[in-house]
């Protein structure tokens, strides 16, 4: 035993260790052979060359990972000018690709046929940061039309109707045409009262034109122009304007509005599409309307132009501009697949020309309006309402009555005596005329009138 922590150097001992695993502690003397353990060194050159390859593995590792992670997460690309591109976005507009790669295809009487459009402007997802639309305004302000009239004001002053004569102007689109005339659409408030108007294409050239068919409702009208006024040269500078699909109109998308802003002539504004279906009150009655909201500038004069998309397409007319101090850049348009049947229906009908004083017809009626609230207080058809029926007389002839109620003049819905008086002033002498009219039937079982729809057809006379 060994005491006071005095311990043997155990490399003075000598032991042999069994092939068994018990370990001997006894060694008889002279039987054991003390064997020296030696460690081996490495040389100066080793410790060299093993640096070496360390590093050399290590860069390799690091390489390939840079190689991996650059390879998962490319860095894009700054402008070869060294300069940091700080250019603030204004607004997103889509590219107008090339026919060939979008499914569209250009068409002779201008813009691009919506009819073959494989992608609308909403459904499309190419997009790209631009702001020059000068291919679009290039493509369609041949379509787009300047509108200058003459309108009967009439003002009351002490107790006295005063009427006079003003100066206004609007804007329009060419949409159509048939044998004889160019067809434009408009605002119906930018023809209603005219006594005159005229239209005035891009080369400047321009022409008189009449009043086709109105929807009061919708604000919408149609005007004609007679092809046999338009030069050649005028011909060949205009075009069909291509209508596009409002319903497909997604917020934030690109807009552009043309028109006749101020009368001075066209001019471009550019915003977005700030809303959709929107809904908007037309009148104190509290008749609403769902537009389009934009904030492309909308002035007056800018009435009845076109709002499109970056296509070239027609999707809305503009009609509205909310003014005021504490409102800015919210422009309304009706959308254009709202106004597309309206604008058909509108077309269809027969072009009436003002006829002289001389060779007017007349019908020989008085005649009071059925409005909405008439209508829902007596239950009266909404119409004109026949008071008095002079003898003698083309409507007296027809067999017309007192309390019969003219609601169509040829075809034309008719609702109040201003309506009937236009078609009237537009009809000469000796034209036959189809009345559509409700007259009253007395029911017994219900002890009430009940109203019957029938065509009267009348002979329009001269007033002696």
């Amino acid at each position: 035993m060994y005491q006071d922590g005095n311990y043997p150097d155990f490399d003075s001992l000598d032991y042999e260790r069994p092939e068994s695993h018990t370990m001997q502690t006894d060694f008889p003397a002279g039987q054991a052979e003390h064997v020296p353990v030696t460690k081996k060194k490495k040389g100066k050159a080793g410790k060299v060359w093993g640096i070496i390859g360390g590093g050399l593995l290590f860069g390799l590792c690091a390489g390939s990972i840079m190689i991996m992670m650059l390879r998962l997460f490319p860095v894009k690309s700054q402008p070869e000018t060294g300069e940091e591109n700080t250019d603030p976005i204004t607004h997103t507009e889509q590219v107008n690709m090339p026919a060939e790669e979008e499914g569209e295809a250009y068409t002779q009487e201008g813009g691009i046929d919506a009819t073959q459009t494989a992608k609308s402007t909403a459904d499309t997802d190419k997009m790209a940061v631009v702001t020059d639309v000068t291919n679009v305004v290039d493509e369609v302000m041949p379509s787009v039309v300047s509108i200058f009239g003459t309108y009967a004001v009439t003002e009351s002053f002490w107790g006295y109707q005063l009427t006079q004569e003003e100066e206004g102007s609007g804007s329009g689109i060419i949409v159509g045409e048939n044998e004889d005339e160019l067809l434009v659409v408009t605002n119906n408030h930018v023809v209603a009262d005219s006594t005159s108007l005229s239209v005035q294409f891009i080369d400047e050239h321009t022409c008189d034109a009449v009043v086709k068919g109105t929807d009061a409702d919708e604000d919408l009208a149609v005007i004609a122009v007679k092809l046999s006024d338009l030069p050649q040269e005028t011909k060949q500078n205009i075009k069909i304007a291509t209508l596009g699909d409002s319903d497909k109109l997604k917020v934030g998308e690109p807009a552009i509005a043309i028109g006749n802003a101020l009368g001075y002539g066209q001019s471009v504004t550019t915003g977005v599409i700030s809303a959709v279906n929107r809904e908007y009150s037309q009148d104190e009655y509290g008749d609403t309307a769902y537009l389009i909201q934009t904030d492309a500038a909308i002035n007056p004069g800018n009435s009845g132009g076109a709002l499109l998309n970056v296509y070239g397409q027609v999707i809305g007319i503009n009609s509205n501009k909310i003014a005021g101090s504490a409102v800015e850049g919210m422009g309304y348009a009706i959308p254009i697949s709202t106004a597309k049947p309206i604008i058909e229906e509108l077309m269809s009908k027969k072009t009436r020309l003002p006829v002289s004083e001389s060779k007017k017809g007349y019908l020989g009626i008085s005649g009071i309006n059925v409005t909405e609230s008439v209508h829902e207080a007596y239950g009266l058809p909404i119409g004109v309402y026949l008071a008095q029926v002079f003898e003698g007389t083309p409507a007296e002839k027809c067999g017309l009555k007192k309390g019969d109620i003219i609601v169509s003049f040829d075809g034309e819905k008719i609702e109040t005596m201003d309506e009937l008086s236009e078609l009237l002033d537009c009809s000469e002498a000796g034209t036959e005329v189809v009345l559509g009219i409700m007259t009253a039937v007395y029911n017994e079982n219900l002890q009430q009138d009940e109203y019957m729809q029938k065509e009267i057809t009348a002979v329009l006379e001269a007033r002696e």
